[in-house]
């Protein structure tokens, strides 16, 4: 007899279908969880070396509205250990800098900056910080167009004072991109100068600017009701986005595929990423607002927000900020309706006010930019101290960037971010004279081997040196 395999099988497979001996297998177990790493690119900042430094004599301004006069700072591993009175002891061995005359402040912060993704010299082959090929390039993070030899660094510390910024891309898209929180020393590496658990941002615009770049080439948006709609239908792809990984973390199974764009989006409905808006109009900001709820999200600030002392009350109930010049006024439509009161009066609602450049040159001036501001409150009656104002500068922009639990102001256990001013720092006539980030003295405009020069600018000749 001849034995026929396949014949078997199938009389055994009929068999198995006719008395139920096919049954389902048991389940198999869902594979556990594997949690994506969202940190891939990593902070490697290392405060540099400080020692224990006590600053007598000086007028501070504490940074969250107060102000002490004929005061002592004393800071010690790279933070702020003590603020007071002449009575203050200093600790042994510590250095002390006679501050009579002068003021003392905690660092300046800008919450919108482009060194180093537009970067001087400013030409085209270092023009990194738009993505202009889509109105949704959520996937791009502005830390990879980085280049930490931008002099523009260097500058904004010696002349300005400012030890924390956030660089943001470009607002030609709807979602511009990550952003990166940087501590403003000298590093080889963008990681080198990444602030250590800061959160990222997504850049978002609404307004001119999308609608004319793609308005230009012929694609959606091309109007202001485009914009929202391009929004919207991201927003409703990032909910389903999240609910397929939510599932995944909590049952395990298949990992879902991955999309770099939605992980952005995803970030920020999770909670773990902040959104910056570019957005000038009342009106749109308003609207902003409403989609904000619509998803389930929220917004950190509003950037430029010339139009925000119409809707500072929205601004106030939502707690979101809003970062703004002092007078930057008319260069395009949407900017037409500014009053060089705007940062007052949001101030004055109760708001969040933040002043900030988007400029390599006014990053060096946003002391001055918060002294018109000020000026030009007291003229309309708004009548906000010094002290007060430099809130707007420090613990303000540090709470937009949610990081005003470890600088922004000069309290016990905070970063040792501090500027010694050589007078009044809302008189024109006012310079940086010394300035440290984490307790280490990074300038000083009294020694020459404490002014930071990038390596771009090694080696490049100086004025004299031209034949």
């Amino acid at each position: 007899m001849v034995f026929n395999k396949g014949l078997f099988a199938a009389v055994i497979a009929a068999a198995c279908v006719l008395t139920g001996c096919a049954e389902n297998p048991p389940p198999k177990k869902n594979t556990p969880a594997i949690r994506i790493n969202e940190d891939p690119y990593p902070s490697t900042y290392r405060p540099y070396p400080g020692v224990p430094t006590v600053i007598r004599g000086a007028t501070l301004f504490d940074g969250e509205g107060g102000q002490v006069q004929d005061a002592t700072l004393i800071i010690a591993d790279g933070k702020v250990q003590a603020v007071g009175g002449p009575e203050l002891a200093s600790p042994a061995g510590a250095r002390t800098i006679d501050a009579r005359g002068k003021w003392v402040t905690p660092g300046v912060i800008d919450v919108h900056s482009h060194l180093g993704d537009y970067p001087s010299p400013g030409v085209e082959s270092l023009s990194d910080g738009n993505e202009a090929t889509g109105p949704n390039r959520a996937e791009v993070w502005a830390e990879h167009s980085v280049w930490p030899q931008d002099p523009g660094f260097s500058r904004a510390l010696a002349n300005g004072g400012v030890t924390t910024l956030q660089i943001l891309p470009g607002s030609a898209n709807l979602f511009g991109g990550r952003s990166v929180v940087l501590k403003n020393v000298p590093a080889r590496t963008v990681q080198g100068m990444k602030f250590p658990g800061a959160p990222y941002g997504l850049k978002m615009a609404c307004g001119e600017n999308p609608k004319r770049v793609y308005g230009s080439k012929g694609v959606m948006p091309q109007t202001r009701m485009g914009n929202i709609a391009v929004d919207r239908a991201a927003w409703i792809r990032a909910q389903a986005y999240k609910r397929k990984w939510d599932r995944y973390y909590k049952n395990g199974g298949d990992m879902p595929e991955r999309d770099l764009q939605l992980d952005t989006l995803k970030g920020v409905l999770d909670g773990k990423i902040l959104i910056h808006n570019h957005c000038y109009r009342a009106d749109e900001m308003a609207i902003m607002i409403d989609m904000s709820k619509e998803f389930g999200y929220h917004i950190a600030a509003f950037h430029h927000a010339v139009e925000a002392y119409k809707v500072a009350d929205l601004l106030r109930q939502n707690g979101i900020c809003a970062a703004m010049w002092a007078d930057w006024y008319g260069f395009k439509m949407e900017a037409y309706d500014a009053v060089k009161e705007n940062i007052p009066m949001v101030a004055h609602a109760g708001a969040c006010a933040i002043v900030h450049s988007d400029d390599p040159n006014g990053i060096q001036r946003l002391y001055q930019e918060a002294a018109k501001a000020l000026a030009d409150g007291r003229r309309a009656g708004l009548n906000f101290t010094e002290a007060q104002a430099w809130q707007w500068l420090s613990y303000n922009p540090a709470k937009a960037l949610g990081i005003a639990d470890r600088t922004g102001s000069l309290k016990p256990g905070k970063m040792a971010d501090v500027v010694l001013w050589n007078g009044n720092p809302f008189s024109n006539y006012t310079r940086p004279e010394r300035v440290w980030i984490d307790g280490a003295e990074m300038y000083d405009s009294n020694d020459p081997k404490r002014r930071p020069v990038s390596d771009f600018e090694l080696g490049q000749p100086g004025e004299g040196d031209v034949k």
